[in-house]
């Protein structure tokens, strides 16, 4: 979708009422610096945390990246080892293939 596109679909949702004047100035604003809509950060930036680990640092990594609390991540990989059984493979393969945090300051 083009940015003109996408420009005339957030005004169309602003004059429906489902963007505010502040939220549809925003969102114009990272359509025309080339940011894509809600993409506030870029997967390719995910590292496992240094600080903020109880393993491996893929809950803090991911907490980071996406804004959410890294205990609701911490939680949701415990629910799917209990229900699905897969959470666990999952947390292992981010461990693996996931680079660490580079340490600043050395």
């Amino acid at each position: 979708m083009s940015v003109a596109e996408e420009i005339k679909r957030l005004h169309e949702l602003h004059q429906a009422g489902a963007l505010s004047d502040e939220e549809f100035a925003a969102a114009k604003a990272r359509l025309l610096n080339g940011q894509a809509p809600g993409a506030t950060s870029d997967i390719t930036t995910l590292r496992r945390s240094r600080t903020d680990r109880w393993l491996g640092g893929v809950c803090g990594g991911l907490g980071r990246i996406s804004g959410v609390e890294s205990w609701i991540w911490r939680l949701l990989f415990v629910l799917f080892v209990c229900t699905f059984g897969f959470g666990l493979a999952i947390y292992i393969l981010l461990w693996i293939f996931v680079p660490e945090d580079e340490l600043i300051g050395n």
